[in-house]
């Protein structure tokens, strides 16, 4: 069965037209609601924990959601805004049955979403929302005012998650003397971040941390990370640490501007648990990370596979093979022996306690990382196009593929939010990469693909 409504990361879209609307939001929660009532021990009521960014139409949707379930006889307890693995930790934490977050991550503020975690605090697999879609096409069961589920607030959500994150940095180690930015994108972590990094000892200067429902996203955070760039200099800092809207990804600057995105971040936190003698067996990136970072970790005898892209596909295939670490060039970072789902917060007091206990900077420490420039293109798919029965398409893979031998490589995909064709071309040369994925651009669109 093929989903219609979720895609990689939940349901999301523009606020106001299907499915993002409060007369569906109210009928998704209600299928979510019998679906755990199917699941579930009899006679057990289950109880959704819903948080959410700072969106102005997160107040509509949660209250849409927050019916939705109490009609189905399902229990629901508020969060207020939270970053997504806040959500996923108090879920956990609080043996709730499953974890709703209304966030649409990096996008502006006109998107939303709608997405789940189970009672393990891990995202859900498809199986369960196949089974949530068929609970859509059925006609609702109105709970009767008997069993109708009630709601409440939980007051210190955000205070029992920062003292989750601050437990995840070791005892011994502090980040006194270290002056930070701290780029919260006016998203779910505008009041959490600052107090994490100011309570490890940090001094701190805090951007991107005054919502006003519009504003998430807006040319700060770690999709705009030129603002970040901008306010270290400035206040004369060590680093600085970007987060997205919903803060589940990570991007941090240093004081000469440099820009660490996620590929290296993972190594970094690789290698930070083989120089403290942990066993790194293995380590899970995705069909995008860079050749170099697979290089780098190979060179230390640590094997690496790729996923799908998606932390989902990454967290999917840690689980699989029994590893703990994994993530995205975009940031988001899974470290299963300190949370269940990836956490920029997290992320960075990893890669700051790699900086603290070696007394060296970022740019020491991954001096041995020189990644191989990536040219990304998008090509427009006209509907339903095959690209796979393109032949000038197939020829020019071919062709780019043998002149790059072990130099580079191709990656050609679908997006999975727009009707392109996604190509991606990564060489040890710039220009080799560049020319290379106009080829291969130029072949993808040709008129006349069988």
């Amino acid at each position: 069965m093929t989903r219609q409504y979720f895609g990689t990361d939940g349901i999301r879209g523009t606020v106001g037209q299907p499915p993002i609307t409060p007369d569906f939001v109210l009928r998704l929660a209600h299928a979510v609601g019998r679906v755990l009532r199917t699941n579930g021990k009899p006679n057990e009521r289950p109880t959704v924990l819903i948080g959410k960014d700072t969106r102005i139409s997160g107040y509509m949707l949660e209250s849409a959601l927050e019916s939705g379930f109490n009609s189905a006889g399902v229990d629901v307890v508020l969060l207020g805004p939270l970053p997504t693995p806040g959500v996923a930790y108090l879920t956990r934490a609080l043996r709730a049955s499953l974890g709703v977050v209304i966030s649409a991550s990096h996008n502006p503020y006109p998107d939303n979403g709608i997405k789940f975690f189970s009672a393990q605090g891990t995202k859900l697999p498809d199986a369960w929302e196949q089974q949530v879609e068929a609970a859509l096409e059925q006609p609702p069961v109105w709970a009767d005012s008997a069993t109708l589920g009630k709601a409440r607030r939980l007051d210190d959500a955000a205070g029992r998650y920062i003292e989750f994150c601050k437990s995840t940095f070791p005892n011994d180690l502090s980040l006194r003397g270290m002056k930070l930015v701290v780029d919260a994108a006016h998203g779910a972590a505008y009041h959490i971040a600052p107090k994490v990094f100011h309570e490890l000892g940090a001094e701190v200067t805090s951007i991107g941390c005054s919502p006003d429902g519009l504003n998430i996203n807006r040319d700060v955070g770690a999709t705009h990370p030129a603002a970040l760039v901008r306010a270290v200099a400035e206040a004369g800092a060590d680093y600085g640490i970007a987060l997205d809207g919903d803060a589940d990804r990570l991007q941090i600057v240093d004081r000469k501007g440099r820009l660490y995105n996620g590929d290296e971040l993972l190594y970094l936190i690789a290698v930070q648990r083989l120089e403290q003698g942990v066993a790194v067996p293995g380590v899970v990136g995705t069909l995008m990370t860079n050749k170099a970072v697979e290089n780098a970790l190979r060179g230390r005898g640590v094997e690496f596979v790729r996923a799908r892209v998606g932390d989902r596909y990454v967290l999917e295939e840690l689980e699989r093979r029994g590893w703990l670490l994994g993530g995205e060039g975009s940031g988001h970072l899974l470290a299963r022996d300190r949370h269940t789902t990836g956490d920029g917060l997290i992320s960075a007091l990893q890669v700051f306690e790699a900086v603290v206990r070696s007394g060296r900077t970022l740019a020491a420490l991954l001096k041995e990382v020189v990644l191989f420039p990536q040219v990304l293109l998008g090509v427009p798919l006209r509907p339903g196009e095959d690209w796979r029965r393109n032949e000038s398409l197939a020829d020019e893979i071919r062709a780019v593929e043998a002149e790059l031998g072990e130099a580079g490589r191709v990656l050609i995909r679908p997006s999975g939010t727009e009707p392109l064709l996604r190509v991606m071309v990564e060489a040890r040369d710039a220009r080799l990469a560049e020319r290379c994925a106009q080829r291969l651009a130029l072949a993808a669109s040709v008129a006349d693909a069988i």
